[in-house]
């Protein structure tokens, strides 16, 4: 059995290259090892890939001996137990997260479920190695029967994951999904990560909840989701903004898809937000649900960027009205991130009365030992 040692013990699944000590000459890229504590002594069950900037992704703190292909097989079974028999997803939604990375322990690997289409995300070189035996299992699971896999080819440069071979996907371009009675278009030609942010489902739900009366903006709206929701709960007026003219596109698509009016403009939130708070235009509801801003610890120029668009932001509600804000960078704690709206709601002499926290649906859960795994935040306020 491979061995790599630890120079530093951690319970985080992810090891840097400065916390190795000696590796075992049997450990090749994509080896599962075992993993030594630094007495040398057994302490876990890993993945291995020196060529990676996170060379060692811990699986399994056990000390007992792991067979590699059962531990992943009852990982994938384990995964759609709790979609699906504990929170009985099926049941409002024919689309989530199946599998959840590191959370599901099942490093390099994020899958969605849409329909009958499994959209999977590879991101390190074990798992590009293990789909072809994951995949039918994945199927048999989630009651999926296409797939279509992505790889971020800047990762595959640094991971080693050849250009060819391996699964391949299967030819479809777009599927058409159910969300809480919401009908959705996913197109896996165009979209981000694996195409829809099921990631918000619960959220667009109580979005919806707030919109009956109001006049909406949706803020990097993407597809369209969040102002979806508005116009069927009975909005006023919905306006949906983003610079990405494919999204565009395919949230007027969306919008048509379940016969409501949203008013759907091209372009950049920052630029646009400040024309319209010369115009003293402002909106009963506001919501921002930005990009990830943040790609590393000491991301200055993201953490800006979020102190600017709240701060643009927070000048279009109307006085008394609602403000939702969301960030989806895991680098960016939960605490850090309330600093920086409030930071920015107080700079212009306003008060954000927060009623409520939430963040991704449970089909996203949290590891305990990877803080990072809670990525998306979301701050409910009315703003005085």
């Amino acid at each position: 059995m491979p061995t790599v040692q630890l120079k530093y013990q951690t319970f985080h699944p992810s090891i840097w290259p400065k916390m190795i000590g000696e590796v075992s000459r049997d450990a090749t890229p994509g080896s599962f090892v075992l993993v030594l504590g630094k007495e040398g002594t057994p302490f876990g069950w890993g993945l291995w890939n020196p060529k990676s900037r996170m060379p060692l992704r811990v699986v399994s703190h056990s000390l007992d001996e792991i067979d590699d292909e059962t531990f992943f097989e009852n990982a994938i079974r384990r995964a759609a137990k709790l979609r699906r028999d504990m929170l009985r997803l099926d049941g409002e939604t024919d689309s989530y997260r199946a599998i959840h990375g590191d959370a599901d322990f099942m490093p390099g690997i994020v899958a969605d479920k849409f329909g009958d289409v499994l959209s999977v995300e590879i991101t390190n070189l074990a798992a590009w190695q293990r789909l072809p035996k994951w995949l039918p299992l994945l199927h048999e699971c989630f009651d999926t029967k296409r797939v279509v896999v992505g790889v971020d080819q800047d990762l595959a440069r640094v991971e080693g994951i050849p250009h060819r071979g391996g699964v391949e996907s299967d030819n479809v371009r777009s599927v058409k999904i159910r969300e809480h009675g919401i009908r959705y278009e996913v197109d896996f030609s165009a979209g981000h990560k694996t195409g829809f942010f099921c990631d918000q489902r619960d959220n667009r739900r109580k979005f919806g909840a707030l919109a009956a009366g109001r006049t909406v903006l949706d803020l990097c709206c993407y597809t369209g989701g969040f102002g979806i929701s508005a116009a069927l709960a009975g909005a006023e007026e919905v306006t949906g903004v983003d610079l990405d003219e494919t999204a565009i596109a395919m949230a007027k698509r969306n919008a048509n898809l379940n016969n409501v009016k949203v008013r759907h403009t091209h372009a950049d939130a920052f630029t646009w937000a400040r024309t319209m708070i010369e115009n003293g235009r402002t909106w009963d509801l506001v919501i921002a649900d930005p990009p990830k801003f943040i790609h590393g610890r000491e991301d200055e120029i993201g953490t800006a960027k979020y102190a600017d668009l709240n701060k643009l932001a927070l000048q279009l509600v109307a006085p008394e009205g609602l403000y939702v804000t969301c960030s989806c960078s895991g680098m960016l704690g939960a605490g850090e991130f309330e600093r920086i709206v409030i930071g920015a709601a107080h700079r212009r002499d306003k008060r954000m009365q927060m009623f409520d926290r939430t963040g991704a649906g449970p089909d996203h859960p949290t590891l305990s030992n990877y803080p990072e795994s809670r990525y998306l935040k979301v701050l409910w306020s009315r703003v005085i």
